[in-house]
């Protein structure tokens, strides 16, 4: 059996609120928002694992939460993704370069490419949290004009004290997302 996994880190309930709220500046944005329930900060998408990779994935992440330390990552910014590319696919919160995170990742991605042949590929790891999807063909009937400028600063801070196996089930009304194992740091 397969399984869609990504391992996250989740925000506590009064972030998810705090988002909830900056994603309503927006509202004719093409685009569709992440559920409030679905905000997280991705550490590695794994994408489809069966049960013994699946196995192997919880004791990796058992192994590097166990020898981690929590800390925080400050988000400082509102602005589409990735990077400069047009039209863009996302819009996020940005992070600010954060040791600890890029630890936390680097170590997981290390342990996950030896051990079941992960590769993200990405060679930055800036953290982020995604609050929506643009709809393409919907951004591409604007004018470039009348795109939104969407940059603006906020300042947000998320305490990680875990990190979380989440398995993804696709649906028609969007993407389902259940916590199978939390490690704490």
């Amino acid at each position: 059996m397969l399984h869609r996994i990504f391992i996250a880190i989740n925000l506590p309930e009064n972030i998810k609120s705090r988002i909830s709220d900056i994603q309503k500046k927006w509202p004719t944005l093409p685009c569709r928002w992440v559920d409030r329930k679905n905000l997280h900060i991705t550490l590695a998408f794994l994408g489809n694992r069966n049960n013994q990779e699946l196995e192997k994935v919880l004791e990796i992440s058992k192994e590097i939460a166990t020898a981690s330390e929590p800390f925080s990552i400050s988000f400082s910014k509102v602005c589409y993704g990735p990077g400069a590319k047009i039209p863009p696919r996302l819009v996020w919160i940005e992070g600010e370069k954060s040791q600890a995170f890029h630890q936390l990742k680097t170590n997981m991605e290390n342990l996950l490419s030896k051990e079941i042949g992960f590769w993200s590929g990405k060679k930055e790891s800036l953290p982020h949290i995604t609050i929506a999807r643009v709809k393409m063909w919907n951004w591409r009937q604007l004018e470039p004009d009348d795109r939104p400028d969407i940059d603006s600063q906020v300042s947000i801070e998320v305490p990680v004290n875990s990190i979380e196996i989440m398995e993804s089930y696709l649906k028609k009304a969007g993407p389902e997302y259940q916590i199978l194992q939390t490690f704490k740091l």
